[in-house]
């Protein structure tokens, strides 16, 4: 999505400016070119043009000494001094170096000489359930048969998976079939797999099972009712009575609308029945936007409410290491779909590609998701004597301030989450799991973690033991600087115990639609799905039946059932011995899946570059593979973005006439929408008070804080700082804007601050007068 671009003078300290789109690059003036007589020396002005863009986009520099300097010292320092009061900040809190140790004098008694070596008494054993007898007898021999029959049961899924692959190749694709899905897996676009999707449903006969509305995964009756009752309110032009309809079927998977097997029994579409009901409910929603018969007040209310009861999409990406950079190709994906969700979570390696996604504009990443950024994925370059020597002296493989460096091209240099957010309208999510074993995790974002360096964040949920240390996460103050959050606690991988955070999630974002990217080595190879998935059905018996017959599948899950039950046994009776001090049990036993899982088809020698860099040749077959295995699920993603897209086009809407209006009466946005207010007492700078007509400000709710609208949406209004004045102006040049950034518009009583905001500098929301500031955008 398109970002509401600060102005130059909003950069921060240290951080360098670099706000120019490609559209922007590429605008040349009609002055300019009917002063220009020669035509090659115009084109040869683009192509320098172009070339400084590119150049820009892939050589700045983007590390900044200060705040790696800062970040050394973090790391290094093994106890944040306390704060004086328990109610001081660490952002007033004045950093000194620790002082020095003074050396104890030990003696055994006063008579005895000292320095000497003092034994001390073992302290007594806790007294638990763990400490007792028959747990110290039978926890090792339990431990290791379970760990037998583990490797017993996945010895024998391999083989049956195996069997099943080469079934499906010798007795399932054969054929036409298996020319139309060589089509399909040499497509270069997602045009051209539709269409070769689209030929091989109808090769098979797939299209008559499209027209028949009877199935049994989905209430077709109560569909059908739904799309008559539409049709006669819209042709009767009873907006209220459409309105009324609309929220009540405007739900997460309503009468099975969303079920993933009705995506499942075809490579391409869904039944028609349910294609015109989606039709009929987004042009429902798109009259009531654009009816004139109710009122503004009405229309914010209808559209806060369905959107509160519909939820929101969310793109997770998994860790996985190497495994992670196929979701460069899923994002790319989405990208060139414009289906890129709005919400992106990422763990580990999946922070690193969501980090890049949510701190660049739609055009930049056009530009940047290309084989040549294998040139900045380097985490991995240094030799076997090298990364050796540092795993005996430090106990991790990496260094982690050379991580960070490598990290700023990534997050754009040291920018937070809020930052982040207000450049690009994504709000970026990143895992994370505190050091203590015992505490609960952390999903760091613009809400929770305001002000947080996100490659401090990223780092951190990278941090697996033996692999790079934990790490202190930074914060960013207002002049600048960075010092460490939550008073220097160090942070690990988030994957180790929650790889996918759905929960929170739906808790700060309303995301009950996740769509999961899962690349996590240990947890792929057990995707199977029997009965087919979307864009991907069974491939015999016309999509009908099993993958390999009735009895692998069976075996298959029976298999997984024991795999996971084992595992929970040992989880559960406390059986496994804490590793590189951190507990290990629950990685097999999250949630991995979400309401549409991706799961790039990886190969052999993944796993034997698990930790190498890839080169051009290798990102590019990731960034293909990515693609191949998004597609499939494009469909269905689509026809849910449909609903969302069109509930934030009327809410923008409702906002924009609100903004007009208050320009025009010259009323506070709170009194344009409530009317008359309440009358309060109001402080003024000199200490006396005065009258006032307002209201006490009124928190919208966290869901709509991020919403945007899209394609052919009237431009966004700004207000200028020097007239005071309402101007329209388009946030990006690029004629074909996707979409805009919502921000509150200009008044002290349009909302309160969010928890954690501060004062900022140049051109940014102050929640402490709730003004607006040149530069930010009012939609």
């Amino acid at each position: 999505m398109p970002p509401c671009l600060p102005q130059p003078s909003e950069a921060r300290e240290g951080t360098p400016i670099h706000n120019y789109t490609h559209s922007r690059a590429l605008t040349i003036s009609p002055s300019s070119a009917m002063a220009s007589q020669d035509g090659s020396a115009s084109i040869s002005t683009q192509t320098m043009q172009i070339d400084s863009i590119e150049d820009e986009l892939w050589n700045t520099d983007f590390v900044n000494e200060e705040h790696m300097a800062a970040f050394a010292r973090a790391l290094s320092s093994e106890d944040m001094i306390e704060p004086e009061s328990p109610a001081a900040s660490p952002l007033d809190e004045r950093r000194s170096p620790p002082p020095f140790r003074v050396r104890k004098v030990s003696a055994v008694s006063d008579f005895a000489p000292i320095s000497t070596k003092v034994k001390r008494q073992k302290a007594p054993a806790a007294h638990g359930r763990a400490q007792e007898l028959s747990y110290k007898i039978f926890r090792w021999p339990l431990l290791t048969i379970l760990f037998l029959i583990i490797f017993t049961e996945f010895y024998l899924y391999v083989l049956l998976r195996q069997a099943v692959n080469l079934f499906e190749w010798l007795l399932a694709w054969r054929g036409r079939k298996r020319f139309f899905r060589r089509k399909m897996q040499t497509a270069k676009t997602y045009e051209e797999w539709k269409a070769a999707a689209t030929m091989m449903d109808e090769y098979l006969g797939f299209n008559t099972w499209k027209h028949i509305d009877e199935d049994p995964y989905y209430d077709h009756q109560l569909v059908k009712k739904v799309r008559r009752s539409l049709r006669v309110l819209k042709e009767k032009n009873d907006i209220r009575g459409m309105m009324k309809v609309l929220e009540v079927c405007m739900r997460p998977n309503f009468a099975g609308t969303e079920s993933a097997r009705l995506y499942s029994e075809t490579f391409y579409g869904t039944k028609d029945l349910l294609e015109s009901y989606l039709a009929i409910v987004e042009s429902s929603l798109a009259a009531v936007r654009n009816s004139t018969q109710i009122s503004i007040e009405e229309k914010r209310k209808f559209f806060r409410d369905v959107n509160r009861n519909l939820g929101t999409s969310a793109l997770c990406l998994s860790g996985g290491a190497t495994f992670g950079y196929y979701s460069f190709g899923v994002v790319k994906a989405f990208l060139d779909a414009n289906l890129l969700p709005r919400v992106i979570a990422g763990t580990s390696a999946g922070g690193l590609v969501a980090a890049l996604t949510c701190t660049r504009t739609d055009d930049e990443l056009k530009q940047l998701l290309i084989p040549r950024l294998a040139d900045k994925i380097t985490a991995c370059e240094d030799p076997f004597r090298v990364w050796f020597k540092r795993f005996r002296q430090t106990g991790a493989r990496f260094d982690t301030v050379a991580w960070a460096r490598k990290a700023t091209f990534f997050t754009r240099g040291s920018l937070t989450f809020r930052e982040a957010y207000e450049r690009t309208g994504r709000a970026l999510n990143v895992s994370v799991i505190p050091f203590d074993q015992h505490s609960p995790t952390k999903l760091l974002n613009y809400l929770t973690a305001p002000d947080c360096v996100i490659w401090s964040a990223i780092i951190a949920s990278a941090a697996v033991p033996g692999i790079l240390n934990p790490v202190v996460l930074m914060q960013k103050t207002k002049e600048g600087n960075i010092i460490p959050w939550n008073w220097g606690s160090k942070f690990k991988d988030g994957s180790l115990r929650v790889d996918i955070p759905l929960q929170s999630l739906n808790i700060l974002f309303n995301v009950n639609h996740p769509i999961v990217s899962q690349v996590n080595p240990h947890v792929h190879l057990f995707f199977f799905a029997p009965r087919g998935s979307p864009g991907r059905p069974v491939a015999h018996r016309k999509g009908k039946g099993w993958r390999g017959g009735f009895f692998f599948s069976a075996a298959e899950q029976y298999l997984k059932l024991e795999l996971t039950k084992n595992f929970k046994v040992i989880r559960d009776l406390e059986l496994m011995p804490q590793l590189l001090g951190q507990d290990w049990s629950s990685v097999f036993l999250q949630r991995f899946d979400g309401s549409v899982t991706i799961w790039p088809k990886t190969r052999f020698m993944d796993w034997i570059n698990i930790l190498t860099d890839p080169d051009e040749k290798e990102l590019e077959r990731k960034l293909r593979v990515g693609e191949l295995v998004t597609w499939p699920k494009l469909h269905m993603i689509e026809n849910r973005f449909r609903l969302e897209r069109e509930i934030l086009r009327g809410r923008l809407s409702v906002r924009q006439t609100s903004i007009s209006r208050t320009a025009g009466l010259g009323l506070t946005m709170e009194q344009s929408r409530t009317g008359p207010a309440v009358a309060v007492e109001k402080p003024t700078p000199d200490g006396d008070a005065r009258r006032e007509r307002a209201k006490p400000r009124r928190q919208i709710s966290i869901d709509s804080d991020a919403e945007s609208g899209f394609n052919n949406e009237p431009a966004p209004i700004r207000r200028s700082r020097a007239s005071g004045s309402y101007t329209t102006s388009p946030i990006n040049d690029n004629a074909s804007i996707r979409s805009v950034q919502s921000m509150p518009p200009p008044s002290s009583n349009w909302m309160a601050a969010p928890v954690g905001t501060r004062k900022r500098r140049g051109g940014r929301v102050s929640p402490a007068n709730g003004e607006i500031k040149s530069g930010a955008c009012l939609c």
